[in-house]
């Protein structure tokens, strides 16, 4: 008998996770970025050439998936360099210090937090603030998208997650999960209550932590 998928969660900060379907779609994620010295029979990869073997010149723009700009980036070389998207600059932690709950995230990325911990990975003097400003807006954002999870019972959810990024879209269908199983168990139409899956999977990595 054949088991059901169980769905393998993301990796956690700079480290991606490649057997979850999250991170392997959030590795496509492009970067914008220059070219510091030829990059042999890679133009057609990157799109900027019609033949496997034409190269890209030095000082070429380019946009980049984050799995090869990970796999070229190297300080001691400079084969390429890497420059952070609008989403992660300056005046955008300046609004999101104001006030994240206003911010489409989906919108501006989808992968905002999974993405953002990746740009850390490369050599870049704002990486101090860029991880400060994800943690603020994961901080600020939280309370309200449970809150929203707790009370929306049996009732159409699609406006209430459009704008949240994929690690808060599965925080607020965990919350969802939790809501229904309670109303179940109260209405006497459950034996029991279960952990979350999250709260299971957290307490395996830790256990695994502990065995290294």
């Amino acid at each position: 008998m054949s088991e059901a998928y169980f769905p393998v969660g993301p990796g956690l900060g700079l480290e991606e996770n490649f057997l979850s379907l999250d991170d392997i779609l959030m590795s496509q994620e492009k970067l914008p970025g220059r070219a510091e010295s030829a990059l042999p029979r890679l133009a057609f990869a990157l799109g900027q050439g019609a033949g496997t073997g034409d190269s890209i010149p030095e000082g070429s723009k380019l946009e980049i998936p984050l799995w090869l700009a990970k796999g070229l980036h190297d300080s001691k070389r400079r084969i390429i360099s890497v420059e952070l998207p609008k989403i992660y600059k300056e005046a955008w932690r300046t609004v999101f210090s104001a006030d994240a709950n206003v911010v489409d995230l989906h919108k501006m990325g989808p992968y905002y937090y999974g993405f953002g911990s990746q740009l850390l990975n490369f050599d870049n003097p704002e990486n101090p603030e860029i991880a400060q400003t994800i943690l603020q807006t994961f901080i600020s954002r939280f309370r309200r998208i449970m809150d929203s999870s707790q009370n929306a019972y049996n009732e159409d959810t699609s406006a209430l997650v459009a704008r949240l990024d994929e690690l808060e879209r599965a925080l607020f269908r965990a919350g969802q999960k939790g809501l229904n199983d309670f109303q179940c168990w109260e209405k006497g139409q459950a034996s029991q209550i279960t952990a979350s899956s999250l709260v299971q999977n957290y307490g395996k990595r830790k256990f695994t932590d502990m065995d290294g």
